[in-house]
This record gives structure tokens, sequence and C-alpha cells, in this order.
């Protein structure tokens, strides 16, 4: 029922004209319900005093001050260096990478793998892979 209201009132023949007057009338009350404020005291001092002008430009030639300390070579030496001892001495521990023991097995895995896992999926499956397929 209540679809068949909004269609009546939305759909009608004269429902260009009521949207065109209701637009109307939110475009005229809208903004004036902004400017009813006459007090100027709680505005930013930016937006009442606008831009002065000095009287002369900016030296642009002159380079900007630094954030913080910059360092100097031997400070950078000194880190780099620190770095590479700590990097040393995670290798010395044996985090590092070893070849498995059977990498012939694996190597034999890695080229038949592809093809055998393609014959499985395409139902043209092996019984020596898969002792359960017919």
């Amino acid at each position: 029922m209540t679809i068949n209201v909004g269609r009546t009132f939305f759909l009608d023949a004269g429902s260009i004209c009521r949207m065109a007057v209701a637009a109307g009338l939110v475009g005229v009350l809208l903004p004036a319900g902004g400017c009813t404020s006459t007090s100027t005291n709680n505005a930013p001092t930016a937006l009442t005093e606008g831009p002065k002008d000095t009287g002369s430009y900016p030296n642009l030639n002159v380079p900007p001050p630094v954030a913080a300390k910059q360092l100097t070579k031997e400070e950078t030496a000194a880190n780099l260096a620190q770095l590479k001892a700590k990097e040393q001495a995670q290798i010395a521990k044996g985090s590092g990478v070893k070849a498995p023991a059977n990498a012939a097995a694996l190597s034999t895995l890695a080229k038949t793998h592809g093809g055998d896992t393609l014959k499985q999926i395409e139902g043209k499956c092996d019984p020596a892979l898969d002792p359960s397929c017919n």
C-alpha cells in the first residue's frame, strides 16, 4: 500500500513541479539558516585580519633550518660496522639456510610433481600415486 502512495505522489504528471518546488524551498531556506549569527567575537584572527603585506619577498636562497642533527661520515661508518657485526653474529649462530640431506629426491619430486598433480585433477589418475583411483 505504501508503494502505491509513493508512486502516485512522485510519479504523477505533476511530480516534476512538486520536486522543483521542494528543491527551491530547500535551496532558499538552507543557506538562510547559516547566516543567522551576527557575533564575530569568536572568529579566528586569520579570517578577520587577512594577509599582511610585509613589503619584501622571501629569500629563497637561504637554506631552510634542519629538523635534526645530521650524521657525520664517522658516525655513519660506525653504525654500519655495528650492523655488519650483528649480521655476522646471526650467521655464526646457524640461522642460515642449509640444503636438505635428500636434495636429489626433492629435485626429482619437483620435476614430476606438476604432471602427476594434473593427471589426478583431470581424472587420469595413476594407481601408483593414488591407490583409491579406479
